[in-house]
């Protein structure tokens, strides 16, 4: 059956400082458990701010590290989940599903990606 990488972007900016509200949290518990259940999540987390982040870079043969905050990403990855569906159909149903747990004033968007297998 083929997995499946789920990157959750965020508007970092814009996301409330103190995080998550712990309804939305609960909410995120309960479907995170469902999820897991039906024997499809394999591993999911949220990411630290980038502020906390290290870019590692090769370009031109030389390797640099940054240290963030990344003042030019306006999108960040706040989040994962690599999950087992019978088709990228299901897996876009359980990331919709993650997205709407969401508060209106939440910015957020899932990217769905096959892994491909060697």
């Amino acid at each position: 059956m083929p997995r499946f990488l789920t990157l959750i972007r965020i508007d970092e900016k814009n996301a409330p400082a103190e995080g998550p509200s712990p309804e939305l949290m609960e909410r995120m518990g309960k479907l995170l458990e469902e999820i897991t259940k039906a024997g499809v999540m394999l591993d999911t987390a949220g990411l630290t701010p980038t502020s906390d982040g290290s870019r590692v870079t090769w370009e031109g043969g030389q390797l640099s590290v940054t240290d963030g905050p990344f003042t030019e990403s306006k999108e960040v990855i706040g989040g994962y989940s690599i999950s087992q569906c019978k088709d990228k159909a299901e897996a876009i149903e359980w990331a919709k599903r993650f997205l709407s747990l969401h508060e209106d004033y939440w910015t957020i968007t899932a990217e769905v990606r096959q892994i491909t297998e060697d």
